[in-house]
């Protein structure tokens, strides 16, 4: 029934931007709070950046709070990810969640299928 799917995702240069989209369905969008994760290979998923479910509270990690942007839009049932100034280690599958407040994906309880996200150098 619940659905997250990730989009905008793809290969970019160093230094350039993406815009990520979430779009949720089966759930009551505006209950949530809305995180977006991402994994590399052979690494832990790591927290960035969450947002609450008025959309007026913003959460980010510090490695990435400079260039990284979340918002949503509740009227689309939808989460957003901008990405700019993209760096090699960036790459990785970026994934969004919806869930309680927190940075630890053991708050959240659905996840979208990921979208891959590849910087070259």
């Amino acid at each position: 029934q619940v659905q997250l799917v990730e989009s905008g995702g793809g290969l970019v240069q160093a230094g350039g931007s993406l815009r990520l989209s979430c779009v949720a369905s089966g759930l009551t969008f505006t209950r949530y709070f809305m995180g977006w994760f991402r994994q590399a290979p052979g690494k832990e998923r790591e927290f960035l950046a969450g947002i609450s479910q008025s959309g007026y509270d913003s959460y980010y990690i510090d490695s990435v709070k400079s260039r990284f942007t979340i918002s949503r839009d509740n009227a689309k049932n939808t989460v957003y990810l901008q990405l700019n100034n993209l760096k090699p280690e960036d790459t990785a599958v970026y994934y969004c969640a919806a869930g309680s407040r927190g940075s630890y994906a053991s708050s959240y309880d659905y996840w979208g299928q990921g979208t891959q996200v590849t910087v070259s150098s």
